[in-house]
């Protein structure tokens, strides 16, 4: 295996339990296996990849999802692995901390960028280059959830490979002073990474907690609280984007900058 397109090939099927041809032309990305079982009954397909590092289903209308895991190397990973099947959009539901008082539990966020925070991002493009979404498909996202009737923030999220944070006033303050309005693992890796093996990608992301304040980092009974009353609204989000998005067969490409 001399290339990364070999290495891709093998490994997709490895870490998924699914074969290539298996995946649709649009995916969904999560964290969660959750998302995964909802999205499973929802459309009464199998689940695949239970025992390896991913799991992942597809429905019949070909729109797939799939758990990447936790953090910006796995994100880094399956955005590597994708070109295995080079889809045609990508879109990461992820989960997000609140840091402006305008984000409240249960918002979602449609980032315009993502600052680079993680690390891993370095390893693919100098720091200069920007983590951007691709236009059109947050453009997608974005009349969904004004057809559902909900409310949307945009703004610059902080990507960390920093788990355990919330306790350090002093990263606190460099928040602060970099006006982001929310937190996350994932989401600049996936953008950076998306770019580089030229896949459209997004990120939906919902505030699970407001974690510049002690009464609201997450804790087990706030995160099942914010599933229990929002996780389904994020998923047929996502779902009814990434699908009008087939149906329509518009080009979400982003331009090379």
């Amino acid at each position: 295996m001399k290339t990364k397109l070999d290495i891709a090939k093998n490994w997709l099927p490895r870490y998924t339990g699914s074969q290539i041809d298996e995946f649709g032309d649009y995916i969904l990305l999560t964290n969660f296996q959750d998302y995964v079982t909802r999205f499973a009954e929802q459309f009464s397909c199998e689940i695949k990849g239970v025992g390896r590092p991913m799991q992942t289903a597809t429905n019949a209308s070909g729109l797939s999802i799939i758990n990447f895991g936790i953090g910006s190397a796995n994100a880094a990973t399956i955005m590597d692995l994708l070109v295995a099947r080079h889809p045609k959009g990508v879109l990461f539901l992820g989960k997000c901390g609140g840091l402006k008082d305008s984000t409240e539990l249960g918002h979602f966020i449609l980032p315009i960028a993502a600052i680079r925070g993680e690390g891993t991002s370095d390893d693919y493009l100098p720091p200069e280059v920007p983590a951007l979404p691709s236009f059109k498909l947050h453009k997608f996202v974005s009349d969904k959830i004004v057809e559902k009737g909900q409310e949307y923030r945009t703004g610059v999220i902080y990507t960390t490979n920093r788990r355990v944070w919330e306790w350090d006033e002093e990263f606190k303050t460099r928040l602060r002073r970099l006006s982001v309005i929310g937190i996350d693992m994932e989401t600049a890796t996936l953008l950076i990474v998306g770019h580089v093996n030229e896949i459209a990608r997004g990120a939906l992301l919902l505030v699970s907690d407001t974690p510049m304040f002690p009464e609201g980092v997450k804790t087990e009974e706030s995160d099942k609280k914010v599933t229990q009353q929002f996780v389904n609204l994020h998923l047929q989000i996502g779902i009814e984007a990434m699908t009008e998005i087939g149906d329509k067969g518009e080009k979400i490409k982003h331009f090379r900058y």
